[in-house]
């Protein structure tokens, strides 16, 4: 919660999923405040590393879509999740 509070400024109780990663890259943690206690998350992923920012300053905020494709271990910088399949002509 204080790093939440001081390094981020930003209010732990509020309705949000903070993300966390190690120096690995291949595990996460997820705090979020359901109002009656805080839950913790914790994923590893099996093969690969998480698509995570290099410093503070690229901390930003996903939508549902990009936090999916985050947990998968995908980039979170794609634009779509699937390229469309050109029709082939006979």
């Amino acid at each position: 919660m204080a790093i939440i509070r001081d390094t981020y400024q930003m209010d732990p109780y509020a309705n949000a999923l903070y993300l966390f990663c190690g120096r690995k890259r291949d595990r996460i943690k997820a705090l979020y405040f359901d109002k009656t206690g805080f839950v913790l998350l914790y994923k590893i992923l099996d093969q690969g590393r998480f698509q995570w920012p290099c410093n503070a300053s690229e901390v930003r905020t996903l939508t549902r879509q990009e936090y999916r494709w985050l947990l998968e271990g995908l980039s979170i910088s794609q634009t779509k999740a699937f390229k469309h399949a050109r029709k082939k002509e006979f």
